[in-house]
């Protein structure tokens, strides 16, 4: 069964077990599956990042926040989208994941609806991630549009090397690497890192030495 065929699946991660129950019943009540884990290690333990869904991921969690789970994701190269879901005073925290690649995150309280519908949105989005990286022709078609140098900076990229570190590597200006990075992801038609690893996973991309 392709990615396509598979009914998505909305995980909820957060140590609150009566919020976990109730968004639970919340999902249930609309047709939307939904699984719920009471840590970032026991959802990691059974994730399969080729089923399709999103996460709504609670900041504060004991010995793994939701942020280090999403580094952690990241670093898989997984596209599942995360919705954050956080206190008052975590706010900055979850601007800040936003920045890495969250798509949305809700401070607490927050309505049924509203949380629904950025749901929806965050599967929405998934699907079309992964219509895209389901496409390797057309991934490899966005790859031979880069430059030569355009092609060393990606590599260098999903290796997760800082615009600095890259600009020594191949000696010229961290400026020039962040045009040149610039670049990639639009021509690459991603927004996140994240996308851009799986994808280049998916193409095959290899690594070279600099």
């Amino acid at each position: 069964m392709t990615d396509r065929q598979r009914q998505p699946i909305v995980y909820v991660v957060d140590d609150d077990e009566a919020v976990r129950n109730s968004l639970r019943m919340l999902l249930k009540s609309l047709g939307i599956a939904a699984v719920t884990h009471g840590s970032a290690a026991e959802f990691l333990a059974g994730y399969d990042p080729e089923q399709p869904g999103c996460l709504v991921l609670d900041v504060r969690m004991p010995e793994m926040s939701g942020p280090e789970l999403q580094d952690e994701l990241n670093r898989r190269g997984a596209i599942i989208p995360v919705i954050f879901v956080t206190g008052h005073g975590d706010v900055p925290m979850a601007v800040e994941a936003m920045h890495r690649g969250a798509v949305d995150f809700l401070q607490k309280p927050f309505g049924d609806k509203d949380l629904v519908d950025r749901i929806q949105r965050a599967l929405t989005a998934d699907r079309g991630n992964r219509a895209l990286l389901g496409e390797k022709d057309q991934i490899r078609a966005r790859i031979a549009l880069l430059t030569p140098r355009e092609r060393q900076v990606l590599e260098l990229v999903i290796l997760g090397e800082a615009n600095k570190v890259i600009a020594g590597h191949l000696g010229v200006s961290q400026r020039t690497v962040e045009i040149h990075r610039a670049h990639v992801m639009e021509k690459m038609g991603v927004s996140a890192l994240a996308h851009l690893v799986r994808m280049s996973i998916v193409a095959g991309i290899g690594t070279s030495t600099y």
